[in-house]
Order: structure tokens, then sequence, then C-alpha cells
């Protein structure tokens, strides 16, 4: 009898550890990512840039290239700088904003891409979509996934705090994330991976059951871990399904409703997940998560991050319009403005103020 596999595409190097961002060149060379060291190597004015003197001794062969921010035409302009270069792979250093102009880019020019993120502010640093702003809003591409993945917890600890908990916020919204997948398939037989689901959810889980904290090395190491998985998840998929439900759409309503007010990427989905679990009966595990978010310093309400209850309940109404086709409890429930208002007084009350 044949033995049926399939091959799953993900990084062939993931380092995760402090003092990582140090054997970078050494890893690539073993690993036979680049020997010759001719690397293009993306980096913002930010993060990046300030890591260049430490990087760039150890990387005599590659050439720099400072990206102006996270916009498709930003990317394509890189894709041009680094056409023709003979380079081995693109290396993004900094930011999702980076790392996801850097994705676009070397799938662009055919070469592959070493993602060295500098924050842990949400999922995208391993996915097989770059998000990049466009003049319509912000739009999402298919990319290759990066051929190898470096964290340097040392890098991460440097960084703002509020990035690490956008992070905690975007990996614990699998859980609801994976929940809405399976509601699809119980009402409308959708199609669930479930190899897909159950890396998503291990993910989420085990960020929301660690004892650490945000300056913990331990806690970031599994944060950290969390997210590359999710990304491997959705390659497994072929989508965002394993990471983007009802959570997700309350997110996109927020950027899109109130562009000029809306709170971080993670604080937003963490929000939305605790809610979304409330929503499909899941009290105790909406309750449970609440307390998660508040202990890591991440909003559970949205008057925490500065909106009334009305705005949110226009919020919650808005937000199946952002993901057409996509299922979640908000479209199998597809409740009244009056009675949003009602789910979110009993949201309050349940999980406290």
């Amino acid at each position: 009898m044949p033995v049926l596999t399939r091959l799953i595409p993900s990084p062939v190097v993931v380092d995760i550890r402090p003092g990582a961002l140090d054997d970078l060149a050494c890893v690539l060379a073993d690993e036979r990512i680049s020997q010759s060291g001719r690397l293009a190597i993306a980096v913002s004015g930010g993060s990046g840039a300030r890591l260049r003197d430490r990087v760039a001794p150890s990387l005599p062969g590659a050439d720099w290239f400072e990206v102006g921010g996270g916009t498709i035409d930003d990317a394509v302009r890189l894709a041009g700088a680094i056409q023709g270069g003979r380079y081995d792979a693109v290396v993004g250093l900094g930011g999702g904003k980076i790392i996801d102009c850097a994705k676009f880019a070397s799938a662009r020019v055919g070469l592959p891409l070493v993602a060295v993120a500098t924050n842990l502010a949400h999922d995208g640093l391993c996915s097989p979509v770059a998000t990049l702003d466009n003049d319509a809003g912000r739009g999402s591409y298919g990319v290759p996934n990066p051929i190898a993945v470096v964290i340097d917890l040392n890098v991460i600890r440097e960084a703002p705090v509020r990035f690490v908990r956008s992070g905690i916020g975007d990996v614990v919204s699998n859980i609801s994330a994976v929940a809405d997948w399976e509601l699809s398939h119980r009402v409308n037989g959708e199609k669930v991976d479930g190899l897909a689901a159950a890396m998503a959810r291990q993910a989420g889980e085990a960020v929301l059951r660690h004892p650490g904290g945000v300056g913990d090395d331990a806690f970031l190491q599994v944060l950290a871990e969390a997210l590359v998985l999710t990304g491997i998840s959705m390659s497994v998929s072929g989508d965002s399904r394993p990471s983007s439900g009802a959570c997700h759409e309350i997110n996109h309503a927020f950027d899109l409703l109130y562009p000029q007010r809306a709170a971080a990427h993670g604080e937003q989905c963490g929000l939305g997940a605790a809610f979304a679990m409330y929503l499909r009966g899941a009290h105790e595990e909406s309750a449970a998560m609440a307390e998660v978010l508040r202990r890591h310093g991440l909003p559970v309400l949205p008057e925490e991050i500065g909106f009334s209850a009305d705005e949110f309940v226009r919020v919650v109404e808005y937000a199946p319009e952002t993901r057409p086709g996509r299922f979640t409890i908000l479209e199998h429930l597809a409740l009244t403005t009056e009675q949003i208002k009602d789910v979110y007084a009993d949201y309050v009350k349940a999980i406290g103020s």
C-alpha cells in the first residue's frame, strides 16, 4: 500500500534565541542559503538601520537598501533595485512593513527571503502573505514562505513593549479563528485542514497558557515560535483561515471605519477574539482569554483603546463586510444593532472592568 504524504512549505532555518543576529552570516553559509555572502538586505530607517553597523562587518558581500515604508510602490522599487544584482537571497531586517516589502520584492525577482524580525508585533514574519498599502487602502499579496527566520531575543527586548503585546493579541486570536473555521465546517461544509488548524490553535494555546510575562526570555521564545507556527499554518492551508476569523474582521472594521484612531493590529485582534468567543457562547473561555490579555497589558474593552460602546457596536455590525465570503460567528448570528448592544452589555458584565 502506498504511503501518502504531502510536502509542507516551511523555512529550512528557524533560529530563535538571544544573540541569533550575531551568527546570521554563519547560519546562512552553513545552510547553503548564501555561501558567497551576496545578499540584498532591506532595512528601514528605524530598527533595521540601527542594526546595520552591528551586522555589516560580518556580511562584507552584502548590499544594503533602505525602504521608505510599507507600500506596494516601495516593494516594487526594492525589486527593481535588486534586479540583476546576482544575489543569493534577500534579507528583510526590521519590523513587519520591511519584511513584507522584502517578501514581495524577493518573490518578484525570484530569490529566497530571509526574515530577520526586530519585533514580534504579528504573525506576518513567517506567513505566505505580504500586506502592503496601495491606492485602494491595503492589499494582501501571496508570496512564498521565508527560507529562513532569525529572531534575536536580545533585539526583541530592545523594541517597545507594545510590539510584544500586539503579537500576543494576534496569536491568541488564533483560538477564535479556528473556532470560526470549524463553525463554517459544521454549518456550510467548508473543508478544514486539520494540520493547519492544529498548528494555529496550539500556537495560540501555548501563549495563552504560558505563565511568563513580556520581559521573560522563556515567554518571548514561546511567543516567537507561536508566530512562526501560525505563519506556517497559513502555508499549509493555503490562506489565512487558521488565524483570521471574526477577530480579524473586527480588526479590519476598526481600521476602515476609524483609520486615524485605530489601535495596534494585535490589540484589536485580541479584543475581537475575546468578544467573538463570548458571542459563540464560550463564556468561560472568553473570560479566561480576557484575563490573560489584561495580565499582559492588552485591552479587552473598546473604551481601553479610545472607542465608545456605540462605536464598537458599529464596528461589529460592519465587520462582516470586510471579508466577503468568509463565514464566522458574526455572519452566523447576523445580529441586529440592538442585539449587538445587548450582547456587548452582557460581555462587559461577564468579564468585569
